[in-house]
């Protein structure tokens, strides 16, 4: 196989950039193999762009057409399984877009399938993971520069959407067709950066605003404080009606910290020794001194990097990727059973909201089903 026939399931916002990164051959391994939306009108459309691509109506079509190795999801979330479910089980390699769904255990299930079918390729589109900004920290943390981790703070603003960005979709923010707001619409990308980097928290307590600054039934305003169960903890918040909003994460260590600033200025503080060993070492007049800060730089050295990144760019290194696996064994930056976690941790952020008290995760996932629905039929009703 000298290129990947992808089939683009969904011709919407991503689905049709997509196209437009592979027909412009920025995706070295890559090309459009075919089309679908359940909208018939997006038929002249694609054959306005893309004359010779094959257009479909059905994702069942698609798959089963050969005109395609692997298909991409950009669909809403709840389709993403059964769709990648569908593929897989017709080999045809699978890529589906974040969140891999509204359900962990069904996330789970088709990372189950796939296990079974080694000679295919089972992904998941967490762009983010290719930016060098957070590779850097990852290294950074996984090679051990600032210690055991004590405390994680992100604090993630600057998903500001008005109201008519909800209102252009009828789907969209709705509990039964998009499965929630913010937490599976803008902020997956950093739900899924913060386990990666950091780990999964054994439990959650949340505060969540539903509907708080716009018209919506689902959650824009989320603040949850993590456990990490070692004694770290952390917050994360985000919302989608801060106009001058706020990207700032925080990771502290024994050894130092790591602060990211608007995802392009990274700040590397290393203690000359671990908190540990200063506290056990340093006398009450040393650390008078500090407090005077006639000495506190002589405590850490900093480092100051700062990256760029084009817009575009990450998703186009995810289909490269993905493609490259394909072909040749490229290890994927993203698995697609590493989808589960996130998942996983936006359902314990919303179960702990909905009880209105601390949830261990992973959760039950009957339970969250239950609530869930409770969400939807109160939505219904206010139709």
């Amino acid at each position: 196989m000298k290129k990947v026939r992808l089939g683009i399931i969904g011709f919407g916002a991503q689905g049709s950039t997509y196209a437009e990164f592979i027909n412009n051959e920025r995706v070295e391994q890559m090309v459009v193999g075919a089309i679908c939306d359940i909208d018939p009108t997006k038929r002249e459309q694609v054959q306005h762009l893309y004359p010779e691509v094959p257009f479909f109506e059905s994702y069942q079509a698609l798959i089963d057409s050969g005109e395609v190795d692997a298909i991409v999801t950009t669909v809403p979330h709840y389709l993403h399984t059964e769709i990648g479910t569908y593929a897989l089980m017709h080999d045809v390699h699978a890529l589906l877009e974040k969140p891999g769904d509204i359900y962990g255990e069904k996330v789970q299930e088709i990372s189950k399938l796939a296990q079974t079918k080694p000679h295919l390729t089972f992904g998941i589109f967490f762009n983010q993971r290719t930016n060098p900004l957070y590779q850097k920290v990852k290294e950074l943390i996984d090679t051990g520069e600032i210690g055991n981790i004590r405390r994680t703070n992100w604090i993630i603003t600057t998903w500001w959407r008005p109201q008519a960005y909800y209102d252009q979709s009828a789907w969209r923010a709705t509990w039964a067709q998009e499965g929630g707001g913010v937490l599976v619409n803008q902020a997956p990308h950093q739900i899924d950066l913060l386990q990666w980097l950091c780990g999964m928290p054994e439990k959650v307590y949340s505060n969540i605003q539903y509907g708080y600054q716009r018209h919506l039934n689902v959650d824009d305003d989320v603040t949850t404080v993590l456990d990490y169960g070692n004694g770290a903890t952390g917050v994360f918040i985000t919302c989608t009606h801060d106009v001058i909003g706020t990207d700032r994460l925080e990771i502290t260590g024994d050894k130092g910290k790591i602060l990211v600033e608007d995802s392009s200025k990274l700040t590397i503080t290393r203690l000359n020794e671990s908190e540990t060993e200063m506290n056990h070492n340093m006398s009450w007049n040393q650390a008078q001194e500090i407090f005077k800060g006639k000495t506190f730089n002589g405590v850490y050295t900093q480092e100051n990097l700062e990256f760029n990144s084009i817009w575009g760019e990450q998703h186009i290194n995810v289909l490269n990727n993905f493609a490259a696996n394909i072909i040749d064994g490229t290890p994927l930056i993203a698995p697609g059973s590493d989808g589960v976690n996130g998942v996983n941790l936006v359902n314990g952020i919303y179960l702990s909201s909905w009880l209105g008290s601390e949830v261990t995760l992973p959760i039950d996932p009957q339970q969250f089903k239950v609530e869930l629905e409770k969400q939807i039929i109160t939505e219904n009703n206010k139709k």
